[in-house]
């Protein structure tokens, strides 16, 4: 009983409501006017289920729905397929530029989906480069709108996270239990499918459900590539724009779907994960094998023609950007900074408007990160423990979604935000948030509880000695959970698509407009104001900070 009063009088309880009420009013609320919107009829005002009916009556939508688990499930499986055998070579072998190997991925997260999606189209899209030199010698390639080019890219720009994943978890592997199965006979290939594979089972399967979710919400791929062929996210966006100022109630099936879908994923990993998870003793990684001759050779230049090949979105953006263009014409081998000089001097409102949302966003997940993660880790209160499944909800949801919950929510009422900046920040702040508080808590299970409990026993507070003992431990993690959130809302399109209104465009969505225009040397300039902008901080808190945000040891 007495236990029970002092967790209620507790002095994170506030804190934890604070953080709780701020969830509900950006992302429960949202979400359950979302689902309340979808099962009720606009005429009358009663509950029905006539926009699913229509779901499942529609061919189209249903055709969707497969589209989606299949576009899922091919993007995974390739990404599996090429993320893992590289990680596996980075881990186990050794062998001249091995380090650049090991880095080179990393850096394809900073690429955003819409500067991915244009490379690719300037490469082999109606008029891309390459298509145009191989119909010159008479060779013909299928359109890369559709299938091929949703997959191809979404599988080149997803690849990295099985990489960073599986390669933790192989330097993690004690390696003496390898040896084990070496001295008791096994083969190798024996001991890989009999111990080592049933090790990585849950990182393998984590990680691919990583790269599943991230398919099925990615907006820009399909947007740009998908031609014909109707994903949920591409659908529930031209059912938003299609029904503005009418009846709302498909855009509310379809984003409910899409809830459900990932939900139902989401859930299924949980459950098989926690079935197949092994503990082990720490011990040290397995060594590394020095490859030599041939072997060297061949490992080194697959693994480097492998990452420079997933490279070439920067590049083909970078020519893009100071290549002269009339009109969607572009005029390779002519070089201007016309483009440059537009978006800088002429339209840098995007740029602006980019940079202030993202900023705002930044700091206010940071914050707000730095305070959940810690109460999640160290405090055990009824509140907290809440907080602890609610803070990840977002990852059930797509930007699109989003965005269209938050309309619904703040369009009428006492609180009306649709319209204003506040509501494309808070956008950002809820996509990202989940990742920075991940981020975060890495720090603080090497923090003890008794260097804390020993500044409360020596009379300071409990909030003081958080702000006094704790937080400056945790500086590297929040100085890497404010990058994070920095630049991951800087790429943002599927939510501030949705959201953003006259004069507050940001430079996905200029971007997206411009190629939606055919104008690609306009929107190569603004991808690469975009990388810049992305990778001048990461570059700085390497340098400066010493931040170990891309290390692969």
């Amino acid at each position: 009983m007495n236990l029970n009063l002092q967790r209620l009088r507790s002095p994170w309880l506030i804190p934890s409501l604070f953080c709780l009420a701020a969830l509900v009013a950006l992302v429960i609320w949202p979400l359950a006017s979302l689902f309340y919107q979808s099962g009720i009829d606009p005429q009358t005002g009663k509950l029905s289920l006539a926009g699913f009916r229509t779901f499942f009556g529609n061919p189209r939508y249903v055709q969707a729905f497969t589209n989606t688990v299949i576009l899922g499930t091919v993007s995974t499986t390739g990404a599996v397929l090429l993320g893992a055998p590289l990680a596996y070579i980075v881990a186990r072998f050794d062998f001249p530029g091995k380090s650049i190997v090991a880095l080179l991925p990393l850096a394809t997260i900073i690429l955003p989906d819409i500067v991915v999606s244009q490379a690719w189209l300037m490469l082999l899209g109606n008029n891309g480069i390459v298509r145009l030199a191989l119909e010159s010698i008479g060779i013909d390639l299928p359109s890369f709108y559709g299938w091929f080019g949703m997959t191809f890219a979404l599988i080149l720009n997803d690849y990295t996270y099985v990489y960073i994943g599986m390669l933790a978890a192989l330097k993690a592997i004690d390696g003496t239990i390898e040896e084990a199965a070496v001295n008791l006979g096994a083969s190798d290939l024996r001991r890989t499918l009999t111990v080592t594979l049933p090790v990585l089972a849950p990182a393998l399967l984590i990680n691919a459900m990583i790269v599943f979710t991230l398919a099925v919400d990615n907006f820009s791929i399909p947007m740009i590539l998908g031609g014909r062929v109707d994903v949920l996210s591409s659908l529930t966006y031209t059912t938003f724009l299609s029904e503005m100022g009418g009846n709302p109630i498909m855009q509310s099936v379809l984003a409910v779907v899409s809830v459900v879908l990932v939900g139902f994923v989401l859930f299924v990993q949980k459950r098989v994960v926690e079935r197949k998870t092994y503990q082990m003793s720490q011990g040290r990684a397995p060594m590394a094998v020095r490859a030599r001759g041939l072997t060297a050779v061949l490992l080194t230049a697959w693994a480097t023609l492998f990452v420079a090949f997933s490279m070439i979105p920067a590049v083909i953006v970078i020519i893009g950007a100071f290549t002269k263009a009339r009109g969607p014409v572009m005029k390779y081998g002519t070089w201007t900074f016309e483009n440059m000089e537009r978006a800088v001097r002429t339209a840098p409102e995007p740029i602006l408007n980019s940079l202030m949302l993202a900023s705002v966003a930044a700091i206010a997940g940071t914050c707000f990160a730095t305070l959940a993660s810690y109460l999640i880790v160290k405090k055990r209160i009824w509140s907290v423990t809440i907080l602890d499944y609610v803070v990840m909800l977002p990852l059930a949801i797509s930007g699109t979604v989003l965005g269209i919950a938050l309309i619904h929510t703040y369009n009428s009422g006492a609180i009306i935000l649709t319209g204003t900046w506040v509501i494309m920040a808070s956008a950002l702040f809820v996509r990202k948030v989940p990742f920075s508080i991940r981020s975060a808590s890495a720090s603080l299970y090497s923090i003890p509880d008794s260097i804390e409990e020993a500044s409360i026993n020596l009379g300071v507070s409990p909030i003081a000695s958080f702000f006094k003992v704790v937080l400056p431990v945790m500086k590297p993690a929040i100085f890497g959970a404010a990058i994070l959130m920095w630049v991951t809302s800087l790429a943002e399109l599927s939510a501030t698509i949705v959201l953003y209104y006259g004069g507050m465009e940001t430079m996905p969505i200029q971007m997206f407009r411009q190629i939606d225009a055919g104008f690609l040397a306009r929107a190569s300039a603004y991808g690469v104001i975009l990388m810049i902008v992305i990778i001048v901080p990461i570059y700085l808190a390497v340098r400066f900070l010493k931040l170990d945000l891309f290390s692969s040891r």
